[in-house]
């Protein structure tokens, strides 16, 4: 081979080994802003957070059961002072089966001409597979009347066992894949290795970029005799137990694991990250701000948990409580055993009286995660002359 050919191929081998040892971009993050009602709380969040986030998504406009659009009225001039690009997000009844795409199609039109300078639009649409096809049409009409706005869309995991996906994702700029789901009363609210699972099919399936919405939040489901889901309650904050509701959580340590994958081994074509939701200091079911930044930059999670016992209002007993003197939130424990004296007890907020060995223990009975520097009693004991200390097991 000639000199000037040895040449050539290995400035391409070069060039390749660079490309190959080059460490992937940064993932960028953005995040829902859901209030329906603003209020300072909000305000604050944002300034607190501008740091992080590239666009914020905000909740403009929701549908009613008959598929009208309620407006609601962010506060403009905070988001305009956090100099971040604002993308409108129109959230449809997933239980619409029936709608006026013509009057649907107008009226998110008008949500984006009464905000001038928006950087997007976004429609979050849960609907069943067998709406899909309606969907991609829906979608259709709407980019080719919204010009040059970008149109993003959420999507659902189960869709991709549909092919008129692909109808769904041609007809829109960009996906944001929604990888938190209340799925049956046991499987939670996030798996970290389903989630990746879930990513990967759907990086293999898009032809687009798309982003991952990932949860920092907390829910209470409640389930009818045949398990089927009947309501879900994102604002109640006192954890109680239930045969047919389940407090479901994502951990920070379940959601950061995943992020780090996502960061180290990135799929073809993922953009960046989408939280739900922006925490506030009064959202007591979002993360705490400073866990959700911890997370977002990929801080170490040091968990300062600790269980001890405080005189009780009840004569002869003593309150059980879980204390986090870190600086990050951390998930209730699986159960906290107490000392083989405790004859009589009880669990409250989430924690319920078992027996195991006979010993007695209080067993975790729904999820949910302790603030940064708070505290939560979870239940009574009385333990007579029993001084042993109550043990906490992760």
């Amino acid at each position: 081979m000639p000199r000037w050919r040895w040449l050539a191929v290995s400035v391409v081998l070069l060039l390749v080994l660079a490309a190959c040892g080059r460490a992937p971009a940064p993932l960028t993050h953005d995040a829902y802003v859901w209030q329906r009602q603003w209020n300072p709380a909000v305000i604050d969040a944002l300034g607190r957070s501008t740091d992080l986030v590239r666009e914020w998504r905000v909740l403009a406009a929701q549908s009613d059961e008959r598929g009208q659009l309620k407006v609601f009225s962010p506060d403009r001039a905070a988001l305009a002072a956090s100099g971040r690009p604002v993308v409108l997000v129109v959230r449809i009844d997933g239980q619409l089966v029936q709608w006026d795409e013509s009057t649907l199609v107008a009226q998110v039109l008008a949500v984006r001409d009464s905000w001038p300078g928006a950087a997007g639009i976004e429609i979050d649409h849960d609907c069943g597979t067998a709406r899909l096809p309606a969907y991609a049409h829906f979608l259709g009409r709407l980019k080719q009347a919204l010009g040059d706005t970008p149109l993003s869309i959420t999507a659902l995991p189960a869709w991709m066992s549909s092919k008129d996906l692909d109808g769904v994702l041609a007809a829109v700029d960009e996906t944001v894949l929604q990888v938190h789901a209340v799925q049956s009363p046991h499987a939670g609210l996030f798996d970290s290795r389903v989630a990746r699972e879930w990513i990967d099919r759907f990086a293999a399936r898009s032809r687009r970029p798309f982003r991952v919405a990932l949860p920092n939040y907390g829910t209470r489901v409640s389930w009818d005799e045949n398990g089927r889901l009947v309501a879900v309650r994102s604002e109640t904050t006192v954890l109680t137990s239930g045969e047919t509701s389940s407090e479901l959580a994502a951990a920070p340590a379940d959601v950061a694991a995943l992020l780090a994958s996502l960061r180290d081994d990135p799929p073809q074509r993922l953009a960046g990250i989408v939280w739900f939701r922006l925490p506030t200091t009064n959202d007591d079911r979002a993360w705490s701000l400073p866990t959700w930044r911890a997370v977002v930059t990929g801080a170490p999670l040091r968990q300062q948990l600790s269980v001890f016992t405080q005189a009780s209002t009840v004569a002869g007993a003593s309150d059980l409580v879980l204390r986090n003197d870190g600086d990050v939130d951390v998930s209730l424990p699986r159960a906290v055993a107490l000392p083989a004296g405790c004859a009589i007890a009880d669990g409250i907020n989430g924690y319920a009286l078992m027996r195991r060995d006979g010993l007695p223990i209080l067993q975790r009975a729904q999820d949910g995660w302790l603030h940064a520097h708070r505290q939560r009693a979870i239940g009574w004991a009385r333990c007579g002359d029993d001084m042993s200390a109550p043990r906490i097991e992760s």
